[in-house]
């Protein structure tokens, strides 16, 4: 049997039976006011019963004015938890470990959307939004920490805080966005600052095994790739974090900055000491990024990963690892596909017309 099938342990809660992760995918399935949809539950647990070690939902923001894109879940209310505690319990049954991503866009929420000026770190006249007061910066902090909260009352594993892709966190950590001048700015410990507090304040406020993972980007949105390292093994060390997701773009390809030429960014970027206390608990480390074939998976793990977490794929194959674990020799279809093709998969028409801009999964009429 692959190593792929073998289990993944956490520093806390109940290990993935397997090294794949479905990765939190915008699909534009909840409803407008931010509530899980019925065909957003049926996504998330067809993958759950196609062999998922871990499930993670699409990204939740933790407040109205951290919203994306259209129909976007949730988290930031009380009156989410009810269909988030459906779907919770829908997942374990099918014996995968549900987690939540806990999002705030910031500067990348479109105004017409949220009925707001966006947020940021700083000012940025690109974007128009405007730079949060410290005040306020301390109210994102609790709503993280609450939406943390919600994710355990609603009987999920753990939470996910997306620092990656430009979104808020993201825009705290770059040194080209963040301009402060109180203690979430300045040197990179002032910029990650926002990420240790609101670890502090989930592991305050949640349980002793309530799993809780970061996920980060080494390149593009102002990201450098020697300080994503730091912050990742910062991260480890603080024995607050039990995996982390970074979102390579490529795991296979060369890291952009010319320093680091020689060994892919995968190599490079999950280079660091995964013990965080002296008993020897390993915080493990999932990557994404072209992960297609098995051998990509099987080759993620030879190039320093714990696991591999799967995208566009598995909008593809809701059971991919049932599928490979049946027959070694299985080979993933390649988009494009048909949107009948997609609805089988258990894709709504608002997630297949989402994926049917150019360059998506969606064959079109005019293709042959």
């Amino acid at each position: 049997m692959s190593r792929l099938f073998e289990p993944t342990v956490f520093p806390r809660g109940s290990a993935m039976a397997n090294r794949f992760m479905l990765a939190a995918l915008t699909n534009t399935q909840s409803y407008a006011e931010g509530t899980l949809s019925a065909d957003e539950h049926n996504w998330l647990t067809m993958r759950a019963r196609g062999g998922f070690g871990a499930v993670m939902t699409a990204a939740a923001h933790v407040q109205p004015c951290g919203q994306g894109f259209p129909g976007q879940l949730g988290i930031f209310a009380d009156r989410h938890v009810t269909n988030l505690t459906n779907l919770a319990s829908a997942l374990r049954v099918a014996g995968t470990i549900p987690l939540v991503q806990l999002h705030h866009a910031g500067n990348r929420a479109p105004a017409d959307i949220i009925d707001a000026t966006p947020v940021s770190a700083s000012d940025d006249p690109e974007t128009g939004a405007r730079g949060l007061p410290t005040p306020e910066v301390e109210e994102l902090i609790e709503s993280f920490v609450a939406a943390a909260e919600r994710a355990e009352r609603a009987g999920f594993a753990g939470v996910e805080l997306h620092g990656a892709h430009g979104y808020v966190l993201c825009q705290f950590l770059s040194a080209e966005l963040n301009n402060r001048d109180d203690r979430f700015g300045g040197d990179l410990e002032g910029r990650s600052r926002i990420f240790f507090d609101i670890l502090d304040g989930i592991r305050s406020r949640c349980g002793d095994d309530f799993i809780v993972g970061v996920r980060l980007s080494p390149e593009r949105f102002g990201m450098k790739l020697a300080e994503i390292r730091t912050l990742s093994q910062r991260l480890i060390d603080s024995g607050q974090v039990d995996f982390l997701d970074l979102s390579l773009w490529d795991c296979f390809k060369e890291p952009v900055e010319e320093e680091w030429a020689g060994r892919s960014l995968c190599e490079v970027a999950t280079d660091l000491d995964r013990r965080h206390d002296p008993s020897g608990r390993r915080v493990p480390l999932g990557v994404a990024g072209k992960i297609h074939d098995p051998a990509d998976a099987e080759r993620v793990l030879d190039m320093g990963a714990d696991f591999a977490i799967l995208g566009r794929v598995a909008i593809l194959h809701h059971d991919y690892p049932r599928r490979l674990a049946a027959d070694p020799e299985f080979v993933a279809n390649r988009p494009p596909v048909s949107p009948e093709y997609l609805a089988a998969e258990g894709l709504s028409p608002a997630f297949v017309e989402y994926l049917s801009r150019p360059g998506g999964l969606v064959k079109t009429d005019h293709m042959e």
